[in-house]
């Protein structure tokens, strides 16, 4: 089995943003487009802009990432680098993690509140592999696991996706549509 060495994107991002939405690392199709949620079937962006518009609204990607840095939103990814073949969360070889400075992005924007996770592996690699690390005061900020955005997380559809993320994004305290 070959292993793809994946990089990560810089953060989506603006210096008063309130919310950080963190995923796992970019996947195959991310990276050959360099966009965040590019797999035609993820569903992050529908979602995000379902919820920050009020309808379900088709963006294109760089109105997408103004919609969101208006709605002081930030994106990110916990690994800045791993090693994978393919796009699964799964198949990312544990010892090859590398995540990203939040020490250095959280002294950068001091308004975020809430830390929302895109899926099981993001939560679990900053819970693991970030928040030991961290200062003490950045380790009280508002922590949520979401359901993943990816059609591999086909427990649940769409809508269903959309209404946990709503009820935590208008929630968490830092998001008033």
């Amino acid at each position: 089995m070959s292993y793809d060495q994946v990089e990560g994107f810089p953060a989506i991002e603006r210096a008063d943003a309130r919310i950080l939405i963190l995923g796992s690392a970019p996947s195959v199709e991310s990276l050959r487009q360099q966009q965040y949620y590019a797999h035609p079937r993820n569903a992050f962006w529908p979602i995000l802009t379902t919820i920050l518009t009020g309808e379900l609204t088709k963006l294109s990607y760089p109105e997408s990432v103004a919609l969101l840095q208006q709605q002081q939103i930030a994106l990110w990814d916990v690994m800045c680098s791993c090693e994978r073949p393919g796009s699964l969360d799964s198949a990312i070889t544990p010892a090859s993690i590398q995540t990203n400075n939040f020490e250095r992005f959280f002294d950068q924007h001091p308004e975020i509140q809430a830390l929302l996770f895109n899926g099981t592996k993001a939560e679990e690699t900053y819970r693991k592999r970030v928040l030991p690390h961290l200062p003490a005061h950045y380790t009280q900020l508002q922590r949520h696991r979401l359901p993943s955005s990816s059609p591999a997380m086909a427990m649940l559809n769409q809508e269903q996706k959309l209404e946990q993320w709503k009820a935590v994004i208008t929630q968490s305290g830092s998001y008033h549509p």
